[in-house]
């Protein structure tokens, strides 16, 4: 019963996130409010990984393959935005 406890308690998390970037946008400045999308992009892109995807579950170093992946990819991004200018 603690798995759907940890379920809801993650969906409800991911929910108040989505309100979130509408109340970021209805009260903020436009750079402010998508900034604050980002991250809270993030943190359900996380939610989303460690849950429902049961990364958590998974041994470590699998873990740390994704998170190197994720950071190629940043990295590979914020050069790339680089090049456009």
């Amino acid at each position: 019963m603690a798995g759907v406890r940890w379920y809801t308690i993650v969906y409800v998390a991911l929910l108040g996130l989505a309100v979130s970037k509408w109340i970021f946008f209805e009260f903020l400045a436009y750079g402010v409010a998508l900034g604050l999308t980002m991250v809270t992009a993030t943190m359900k892109t996380v939610l989303i990984v460690a849950y429902f995807q049961h990364l958590r579950h998974e041994p470590r170093i699998l873990s740390v393959l994704m998170f190197t992946a994720f950071l190629a990819v940043l990295i590979l991004g914020v050069a790339a935005s680089f090049s456009i200018t």
